[in-house]
């Protein structure tokens, strides 16, 4: 059984109105997705100057737009394969900026703790995505994870806005690591299974 903290999906009922207006202004998918990334670099500089509440409101902002490319794409008829490339690869390096700055800020503020459990939530995250791309590359459609991408920008921008308070970083960061970790196993896990109730090629 699935288990995910947040919906797949916005509800359209919020989405769909903002999509709308951007798709009037003439905002384009590749325009958010792009937009998304710049935004998420702006934040992890941010975090390494120290700036944690911008950096958190930035981070949040410009991963909610990023978030609509998608709903945007389908609604003016532009989805393709090359954008969803497009998107998967930008999202990735969105949060591994954020994240490398928390890893300076770490660095900065003398806590080995912090460079570690930020390196630690880098490589979940990623590994989150790979697992679920090598498993639909195996003809396995692969949605399930408590953790996925939704969670883990909420919970990084939260972090970050209540970032003067001494507790949350660190506790926001023990968190990211241990679910991004158990998330990524989660996935192997779901998908070795069904590779296993496939008939042999």
């Amino acid at each position: 059984m699935s288990i995910r903290l947040l919906p797949a999906r916005p509800p359209a009922a919020i989405v769909m109105p903002i999509v709308r207006v951007l798709a009037l202004v003439g905002v384009t998918p590749a325009m958010l997705t792009v937009g998304g990334v710049i935004g998420n670099v702006i934040a992890g500089f941010l975090v390494a100057w120290d700036q944690l509440f911008a950096a958190g409101v930035v981070s949040l902002i410009f991963s909610g737009l990023d978030m609509l490319d998608g709903a945007l794409a389908r609604h003016t008829g532009r989805a393709t394969r090359e954008g969803a490339l497009l998107d998967s690869t930008l999202d990735r390096v969105s949060e591994a900026a954020v994240l490398i700055g928390i890893g300076v800020y770490g660095f900065h503020h003398d806590s080995k703790e912090f460079v570690i459990l930020a390196f630690i939530a880098i490589v979940g995250s990623l590994m989150v995505s790979y697992v679920r791309a090598r498993a639909e590359g195996l003809g396995i459609t692969l949605t399930d994870g408590m953790f996925t991408r939704a969670e883990r920008v909420v919970l990084v921008s939260i972090m970050l806005i209540l970032g003067q308070l001494p507790w949350v970083i660190r506790g926001g960061l023990w968190i990211l690591a241990v679910l991004t970790t158990l998330t990524a196993l989660q996935r192997f896990f779901i998908a070795s299974r069904r590779l296993r109730q496939e008939p042999p090629v």
